[in-house]
């Protein structure tokens, strides 16, 4: 049977009280201490009886006198709890005794006393205790579960993203955790919000959405949501402020949020798929492909740049991806290793992880003349000498400028989704390469496999559908058949 002894801790506290420390003894190996959270002042703990091992000490209450009636409550009050804490400890000690010696250690005391607090001593069962442990270790096993952000880290180290699609899943992250702050400063109710995979819902995405909608006005009222949050980690470029969204760059951030539901409901993180009952933007509207022609595209490629030559390497690699049809971050990777037997082959990096098929693009003598061009130029050992992204896309704008190739295009405002009319050589970049190369093989042939088997297209793609526009050739020739 289990027994107890009181201690008083030797430190003192600015009250001049000290904790008293309840030694139990459950056999000769077994002498835990427990915290009795009682605190006391020295002179009123000492012996209350002599044993054969010697004194036993406990808290003794001064006389009453009419002096001291407030310091006898307090010293009176600390003797009954500290009663009350020793009762519960040997009750527990007990009643686990009785049930299952074995797990009478000082962490399965601890825990009990912790799980038992709001139930009267009288009551206090094995099974009580039992029960009570479990729920405790259910609700920490929910506590455990990782953070929100924390889970989407975990998609995109197990998902395996390209580098493109990850960095524009960082921007979505991005926007969320400025999202989830603004939400704990403007809202009184929601101070503590978090962001959570069982409990985003419906309301949470179209609060998220007006968010990003109008994140760009906000800026001066909560700047320090975007030191914290960036809307881009870009430290070159002056301002860190979103720009205003439309439809299809809230749309895109929302097919990313989605994928990472359907991969937390694929690996059973939850059930929870909020996107089935929100009926808000749910597919991107793009406007008809503009392209360049076949002999704008030779305009570009025999202009006379010398007196640019930077430009000129920019502009012969902007020429040799209009020849093959990949995308800049394709492009960016090729070494003279991906020249094979006369064509290019790459696996498109984008959908590397979802269809890593390889696309194979024979060279015409144009492609084959850069490529011997601009052979061994580069000292890391890359088909062409590639700048960055950005400078890339700037220059193609430049180039286009200079070789006076500004047709106006109709195009589609990408934030109001109105109709514009501008200036090839304000819109290009490196992606009309990739356009002009896909609407020129169409026109000629009229098979979407065909030339999806060349620009890494997938059967049936919606992307590759934007580019079988029907040119205006082809309805001259289509109207004559009712002439």
């Amino acid at each position: 049977m289990a027994t107890t002894e009181n201690r008083l801790s030797k430190v003192i506290g600015d009250d001049g009280k000290s904790q008293v420390i309840v030694k139990l003894t459950i056999s000769r190996s077994q002498r835990p201490c427990f915290k009795s959270g009682v605190f006391v002042n020295p002179r009123f703990f000492r012996p209350v009886k002599e044993t054969i091992r010697g004194s036993v000490c406990g808290i003794v209450p001064p006389k009453a006198s009419k002096l001291n009636f407030i310091e006898r409550k307090d010293v009176t009050d600390a003797k009954n709890k500290l009663d009350s804490f020793v009762n519960r400890l040997l009750k527990i000690c007990q009643v686990t005794e009785e049930k299952h010696k074995d797990n009478l250690t000082k962490d399965w005391i601890d825990n009990a006393l912790k799980v038992t607090a709001d139930i009267a001593t009288d009551d206090i069962t094995y099974n009580i205790i039992f029960s009570e442990l479990q729920k405790k270790q259910a609700y920490e096993g929910r506590a455990a579960v990782k953070a929100f952000f924390d889970q989407m880290e975990d998609y995109l180290q197990k998902y395996k993203l390209s580098d493109v699609r990850e960095k524009n899943f960082r921007v979505l992250i991005r926007a969320l955790k400025r999202y989830e702050l603004f939400v704990q400063l403007t809202d009184r109710n929601r101070k503590c919000f978090k962001l959570d995979i069982e409990t985003i819902d419906k309301d949470v995405i179209e609060g998220f959405e007006s968010f990003l909608r109008n994140e760009h006005t906000l800026l001066q009222e909560y700047p320090d949501i975007f030191k914290m949050f960036p809307a881009n980690t870009d430290t070159k470029r002056k301002s860190p402020a979103p720009k205003p969204r439309g439809d299809n760059t809230i749309c895109a951030l929302f097919n990313k949020l989605r994928a990472f539901f359907n991969w937390c409901n694929k690996q059973k993180l939850t059930q929870n798929r909020p996107f089935l009952t929100y009926d808000g933007i749910t597919t991107e509207k793009y406007g008809t492909p503009y392209y360049l022609t076949l002999e704008e595209r030779n305009q570009i490629a025999d202009f006379d740049l010398s007196v640019h030559p930077y430009l000129a390497i920019q502009r012969d690699i902007f020429i040799f991806q209009c020849l093959i049809g990949c995308r800049v971050s394709d492009l960016l990777k090729m070494t003279k290793e991906s020249v094979i037997n006369g064509a290019v082959e790459y696996i498109p990096h984008k959908v590397i992880s979802e269809r890593p098929l390889t696309v194979r693009v024979p060279l015409n003598d144009r492609a084959k003349a850069l490529i011997k061009k601009y052979k061994s130029v580069d000292k890391k050992g890359m088909l062409f000498p590639f700048i960055s992204e950005q400078k890339y896309n700037k220059d193609i704008k430049k180039v286009f400028t200079l070789c006076e190739v500004n047709r106006l295009v109709t195009i589609q405002n990408p934030t109001t989704g109105d109709e514009e009319k501008r200036p090839l050589n304000e819109i290009a970049s490196s992606h009309l390469a990739r356009r002009t190369f896909v609407g020129n093989l169409y026109k000629q042939v009229k098979d979407p496999n065909l030339v999806g088997s060349l620009s890494g297209h997938a059967e049936g793609s919606k992307a590759f559908a934007r580019y079988r526009d029907i040119d205006e050739e082809m309805k001259k020739d289509l109207v004559k058949l009712i002439d």
